[in-house]
Order: structure tokens, then sequence, then C-alpha cells
């Protein structure tokens, strides 16, 4: 199968409990962004700069329990911020998991192979020592970190362990050069890969998360899937970068790039993603045929932004994740309040001027799993996508010249100008 089995049909459970009882919406998948806080500052990322003067706010363990069971969407994203940043992250995802959610970690990776060391130290035991020795002939760990981990030391909180419920969902937006460059800092990229393949090599489920802007070389991010499928991911997802405001308006303030010369319209969308139909079958996309059509401009959907809602400091914001116009109390509360039909785009009608350019995940990606603006055929394709072979992992990467910036002497920063945006 494409996708786990029991990941599957615990969402499709959902789906269908909630039809059979006749609610018209529902979440599938919370973005839970327990505080803003972030070690990067990722051009084209808003997040930082809207919610500026509540950066040092952190929402409860108990206030991030509670918004889970309350909306009750089968899956949570946990984002921000950086959410390994959250003081009590580890007691989050055990609570999460306990409330039998699926659990996706989306983080920049700066201090994932930190967490994932605070785990192998709290449960150490001489059956450890075999991982303990891959890593070091892999150069994952240091001498001096096996010595740490070796000393078992437990300080009573729990850990993020492997499970099939849970995913690092790792940000990675190109290869080194390019990566580095949007996210602002050298030396992340490689990171990324180092982490991601300490996870494999300990049994994590592990995705990626790639944002396409206009300078975006579409060669490239096929060669990054490529490379991240060698490395054995278990899902990657894409999506369009947009000028929403925030990240516009922070754009225009520090003088970074232009927005028009940075983001994607909906024309541009359809030509960057004209092979994404075709990497589908070829990489494990985390997405369904409908919406994968839909970036290709090949059929029309509706925005259910309500299917994938964001919780975070401020309350229940609506109407989207990238868009801001109010937070609500309650989840409940926002659902009859905000007017869903003011948003979106359909048949090329611009319902807000706002969302004129927007065909992001957040918004469209539900649509066809809850059985909106569905065709013919619709029903066949998600069966044999889902329930079909998993794509074949990528094994020759020869062609790929992943690290291509600080690590071959071609920093942004420092090094040489490869002739790069």
């Amino acid at each position: 199968m494409r996708f786990p089995l029991a990941l599957s049909a615990k969402i499709a459970k959902h789906i269908i409990r909630n039809k059979l009882k006749g609610v018209k919406k529902f979440p599938l998948v919370l973005q839970l962004e327990p505080l803003h806080t972030c070690n990067l500052t990722c051009t084209g990322c808003g997040r930082i700069r809207e919610y500026s003067t509540s950066l040092k706010d952190v929402m409860p363990l108990e206030d991030c329990l509670a918004s889970a069971a309350e909306c009750d969407a089968p899956m949570v994203s946990i984002c921000g911020g950086e959410p390994t940043i959250y003081p009590a992250i580890e007691e989050l995802v055990a609570g999460l998991r306990q409330q039998g959610r699926i659990v996706y970690i989306c983080t920049n990776s700066a201090r994932m192979r930190q967490k994932i060391r605070d785990w192998l130290t709290r449960t150490y035991s001489p059956a450890t020592e075999p991982k303990i020795i891959a890593l070091l002939a892999a150069g994952l760990i240091t001498e001096k970190e096996a010595a740490e981990i070796r000393q078992a030391k437990s300080d009573g909180r729990p850990s993020i362990a492997p499970t099939k419920w849970l995913y690092w969902n790792v940000h990675l937006d190109s290869l080194e050069h390019i990566h580095d460059l949007i996210v602002e800092r050298e030396g992340v990229f490689k990171e990324c890969i180092a982490a991601i393949k300490m996870a494999k090599i300990l049994g994590y489920q592990v995705a990626t998360n790639t944002t396409v802007f206009k300078e975006t070389d579409m060669q490239e991010v096929e060669h990054m899937f490529d490379y991240v499928s060698n490395l054995g991911v278990d899902g990657v997802t894409i999506s369009p970068g947009y000028d929403y405001d925030a990240a516009k308006v922070d754009m225009v303030k520090r003088g970074k790039a232009k927005p028009e010369e940075f983001f994607l319209t909906r024309k541009m969308t359809h030509e960057k993603f004209a092979k994404v139909v075709e990497w589908g079958q070829k990489y494990p996309l985390l997405g369904t045929p409908a919406y994968l059509e839909f970036l290709t401009g090949k059929r029309d959907l509706h925005c259910t932004a309500w299917a994938i809602p964001t919780r975070n400091v401020a309350g229940w914001k609506a109407p989207c994740y990238l868009m801001t116009d109010g937070h609500y109390p309650t989840y409940q509360e926002m659902l009859a309040k905000v007017d869903w039909d003011k948003y979106g785009v359909f048949a090329g009608v611009v319902r807000d001027p706002r969302c004129e350019n927007c065909m992001t995940h957040c918004g469209y990606e539900p649509t066809a799993s809850l059985g909106i603006d569905t065709k013919r055929g619709d029903l066949w394709k998600i069966l044999k996508y889902n329930f079909g072979p998993r794509p074949i992992r990528i094994t020759d990467v020869s062609h790929v010249d992943a690290f291509n910036g600080v690590s071959s002497g071609r920093g942004h920063i420092t090094g040489k100008n490869p002739g790069r945006p």
C-alpha cells in the first residue's frame, strides 16, 4: 500500500461516521500552533511577523490537548513557529497519542536530532547498542553524544518514540543552496538530511514538506524528491506559495524581495505543477489525485479551509492557516460565525481578492476526501492511489547534486556565488 492501512482506515472511519451523522462541516487535520517562536526567519513565512507581539506566549499543554479533543480531528499537525522549541513538546505528543490522534511534527529539523537523542537516553538498554553503533558509523552522532546516551539518564518525562502513528515532517524546499537561501541560514539543509537519516535508521516515519515559489527550479525539486526517496522517506508534501498578507507585508517591510517576484499566481502554479500528477505515481506524495489535478489546472475545487482549522495562542484562527479575519474561543463558534462562502476561488470566480492566487493544500486538499466537487471516477482514483502499490524507492541518485551550496564552498553568504537567485 502507498500509505499505512491503519492510518488510512482511521481517517476513512472518521469521515464515514460524520457523514452518517449528517455533520456538514468537520475537521480532518488540526493545525496546532502551541507557540510562534522560531529559530529561523524563512523568506515567505509571515508567522513570526504576524504574531510578533506574542512570540513569547505559549499555549498551556492543557489547552493544546483540550483543543484537539474539542475539534476531534483524527490527525494533528503540530506546527508554529518551531514546535520542538515548545517546552512540553514530549508531553504534547504523548497526550495526543493517548487521545488516539495521528501526529505530525512539522519541523525545520534544527532540534530534531536532539529530541531523538533524548529518546535514546531515556530508554537506553543493552539492546540499544546496535543502534548507537549504526549512528556512529554513519556520522550522525559523536562519541561524546554516544557516551551521554549510554548514561541512560531518565528525567521521568515521556519521549518522542518511533510509532506508526507519528511522523517527523521536515521542511525541505529544495537542494542545499536554494533551501538555505529561503530559510536564511547556511547549514540547515545539511542538518535536515542528517536528521532524516538518523530518524530512518531508528525506525521513525518521516515526511517532507515543500513550498514552491516563482524562482523555484522544478527540475531541482524533482531531483530533491529523488534524493529523499533514496533516503527512504515515507511521504512528501508539496504546495504552491502565494502572496498572503502577513508574508507579503513583511517582505516589503524588510526589503528582502518584491512579492510579485517571489510568489506564484494561479497561472504560474498551473505551469510549475505541470508534472505533479506524474510525480504522484513516482513518489509517495501525500495528497489526493483530485488535488494534484487541481494544481495542474485540470479541474476546480471549492476551498474547504474549515476542514483543516488552525488553533494557536490567540484562539481558533479564521478563516484559514494563512489568512486572519479574527480568532474565536471555540471551533464550533468559528464554524458558525464565519461566512465560508466568502472565501476561495471556484469556476473563475474570486470570492475574496486575497484568495485569488491561493491553491494551497490547507484550503483545497480536503475537498475531494470529503466528497465535495467529485467527478465520475474520483472514488476509483482515490482507492487506486491509496491502496495501490507504494512507489518504488529511487536507488540511483548519482545525478543529484544535493549539497550544492555551503557544503561545496558555494554558499549564498560565504564562498563563491553559484549563479543562482
